[in-house]
């Protein structure tokens, strides 16, 4: 069995919550390290972790590692890479290059050079995209002169998991609500309820994770196009969930309650994902058993004027303190002043999350009295 190196991309600050998860996953031996994830598998593992990991953001094969200080051995040594093993005939490529403290610092340069090797490796075998959507996208990191070269096996992000179509205003992506859904104690057995539904992310993620559905079984992947896949099948196993309802999500916006439902529905989710039309204020436990509250509000960087939000953020602690006992609250921002106005009773926020350069904090409470 071929085996590779394999890279689990995530955001800043989230490397040990997807090795936590890769570990739960049945991956051998993960390490984090600054950006994500490593470790060692086969094309079982690479398909598995595209089709069933809830946090990674992308998963990357590793090709080759190198030093060049200029574009001339950069080109040299991409050509030295077996690419007709792992591209096949015709396919659209695309190299993406990030350059970081290194005398190659060109980021466009770099990837012209890489591109021109692959051609070359191929005869031509191969074909640039240019303006057209790429096959396969190889992505090239040069830092302090040291070059890695990998193949992306994932294709479209993976939040995209393909049965979210309705979208609202500033969507949580699903990887990043997953990751806080985790960072937030969710094990899967809790009820959930998202006051500030939006399109329905952390409800669905949360369900889909109760219901032990796969998050990429409704979409294809690169790796499924490379010449090298050697056609090891994943079962993407879609034996929808039956009641009663665990997961719910509300809304002040109708038209965020009928994007929610939609992409409850592609996700074969109906039965235990319910959504209303509801504003904070009106908002009560929907089982008696004890859950989690999880919220991702506006907050002003996204959304406008924060000065208007306060009100919001001082209901919804409100409403928590005198409905919620027993019931735990998660909330994602990154403004400390609107999350204090909620007079919740936060334990210390976790490091932040990078996200687009926007540090996210997840703020928690014990069970509330």
């Amino acid at each position: 069995m071929q085996r590779f190196e394999i890279f689990l991309t995530c955001p800043p600050g989230l490397e040990e919550v997807v090795k936590q998860e890769a570990i739960e996953t049945g991956f051998s031996a993960p390490k984090a390290i600054r950006g994500g994830v490593i470790f060692q598998g086969g094309w079982l593992h690479v398909g598995r972790a595209n089709l069933e990991l809830r946090c990674a953001t992308r998963v990357l094969l590793r090709l080759a590692r190198f030093e060049a200080k200029q574009l001339s051995q950069l080109q040299q040594q991409a050509t030295q890479i077996d690419w007709g093993a792992h591209l096949r005939a015709g396919c659209l490529i695309t190299v993406d290059a990030q350059c970081r403290k290194s005398r190659i610092y060109h980021s466009g340069a770099a990837a012209e050079r890489v591109e021109t090797a692959i051609v070359k490796a191929t005869g031509g075998a191969v074909i640039i995209a240019g303006d057209e959507p790429a096959d396969i996208s190889i992505k090239l990191r040069i830092e302090r002169d040291l070059c890695t070269i990998s193949l992306d096996t994932s294709g479209a992000a993976l939040y995209q998991r393909g049965h979210k179509q309705a979208i609202g205003k500033a969507p949580i992506r699903e990887t990043l609500a997953s990751a806080f859904l985790r960072l937030a104690g969710y094990d899967g057995k809790e009820p959930v309820l998202d006051p500030m539904c939006g399109s329905g992310t952390f409800v669905i993620e949360a369900a889909e994770r109760a219901a032990g559905l796969s998050p990429g079984r409704s979409r294809a992947f690169a790796f499924e196009q490379l010449a090298s896949y050697d056609g090891s099948a994943v079962p993407r196993g879609t034996d929808l969930p039956t009641g009663p309802a665990r997961y719910f999500g509300s809304d002040r916006d109708q038209g965020a309650v009928a994007a929610s439902q939609a992409n409850a529905e592609r996700a074969g989710l109906t039965a235990i994902a319910q959504f209303e039309q509801r504003a904070v204020s009106d908002i009560t436990p929907p089982l008696e058993e004890p859950g989690l509250i999880i919220v991702n509000p506006p907050y002003g960087a996204r959304m406008g004027d924060k000065r208007k939000l306060f009100a919001l953020y001082g209901a919804l602690g409100k409403v928590a303190m005198a409905r919620f006992s027993g019931w735990r609250v998660g909330l994602v921002t990154s403004d400390a002043a609107l999350a204090q106005a909620t007079g919740l009773p936060w334990r210390e926020p976790l490091p932040p999350i990078d996200h687009g350069g926007l540090p996210l904090r997840l703020y928690q409470t014990p069970p509330l009295a």
